[in-house]
């Protein structure tokens, strides 16, 4: 019995030392919640609450009722139907999936390459020079690229149709009515335009890796390949799902991008005909106003605008609950450390 008591007094003191460690925690840092205590209002008002009328995307709303007062859409799903009503949506949707994929896919594999080749070479005025160069195309407003595009492309003049495949005895192609051709051409010249900037986090995360595993690695007889794929990848997943995130929501929301090379609805992505759905629906509704012929009885509502936008988020709300852990690691590991 003494033992016992012994043992519940232990407990006792056990667990008033842990509160005591918790309350001196926390009033150490009480200066800096409280500094922070504006920062996450404003966060919370500006950027939280907001999301609270996508609610109206499952709605038929009326503004004399309110958003959470409106009814439900009958069925729930009743907004979102009219944006696959194009013919082309369904193959526009694929579009936008293989491309993400694709893009992601290409500019992570090679640019981890292209930041480990960088990284091996001794000489830092080299290493800068190959820095710059792979970097300077991310530079590049999008408008110079598509020029830059379309001097290689051009039917008349392009660089490809009257110097380069006359050389192999090739007829010239009309590269802007094959439709065939632009995913890869989509795929080079966004490699070309953006692995630069992937490639600075690669070279800084792989700083942070203790360079006595590659030491180990070649002394027990692995080339660069089996270095890459065995310990290179691995030891960078954080570092390339955090980037791979970020590129994938990127190219989900782009549309602008998509409109400099590309001029067939086929090849367009999602987010070309949602912008497209919403500038028609605003130009007739505009017409509607000033009291023209126009039917509105079939233009989207409210809702119908909320569905597009919970369509842009909808990558972040699937993706992101499962790749956080990720996220967190590979944003601490590509920080600058002081």
């Amino acid at each position: 019995m003494p033992g016992m008591h012994r043992n519940n007094g232990e407990g006792r003191l056990g667990l008033m030392e842990k509160k005591n460690n918790r309350l001196a925690k926390f009033k150490y840092w009480l200066p800096v919640f409280i500094m922070m205590l504006p920062g996450l209002l404003y966060l919370f008002i500006n950027n939280y609450i907001p999301m609270g009328g996508l609610i109206s995307a499952f709605k038929q709303v009326n503004f004399a009722d309110g958003i959470y007062g409106s009814p439900w859409a009958d069925p729930w799903y009743k907004n979102f139907i009219y944006l696959f009503t194009s013919k082309d949506a369904l193959e526009i949707t694929r579009n936008t999936i293989l491309y993400n994929f694709a893009f992601i896919l290409v500019n992570n594999s090679l640019g981890i390459a292209i930041a480990i080749f960088i990284s091996d070479v001794q000489s830092k005025r080299a290493k800068k020079v190959y820095q710059s160069a792979i970097l300077f195309p991310f530079l590049m407003s999008m408008v110079i690229v598509s020029y830059i595009v379309f001097a290689l492309l051009s039917n008349e003049n392009g660089m490809l149709n009257k110097s380069i495949l006359p050389l192999f005895g090739m007829e010239p192609v009309s590269w802007y009515a094959t439709p065939q051709a632009w995913p890869v051409i989509l795929i080079l010249v966004n490699f070309w335009k953006g692995v630069g900037y992937g490639c600075l986090i690669y070279i800084a995360s792989i700083a942070g890796i203790d360079k006595a595993i590659y030491e180990a690695a070649e002394i027990d007889g692995a080339g660069q390949m089996r270095i890459y794929f065995q310990v290179a990848l691995p030891l960078g997943k954080p570092i390339l799902v955090t980037t791979g995130l970020f590129a994938a929501l990127g190219y989900w929301n782009d549309w602008l991008n998509g409109l400099y090379y590309i001029n067939q609805d086929r090849l367009y992505s999602i987010q070309v005909l949602l912008n497209r759905m919403l500038m028609d629906t605003q130009f007739l509704m505009s017409s509607a106003a000033q009291k023209l012929s126009v039917d509105t009885s079939q233009l989207p509502s409210t809702g119908i605008k909320m569905a597009i936008a919970v369509m842009g988020i909808l990558p972040v709300l699937v993706v992101y609950p499962f790749l956080q852990k990720y996220l967190v690691q590979g944003i601490t590991i590509g920080a600058v450390k002081g």
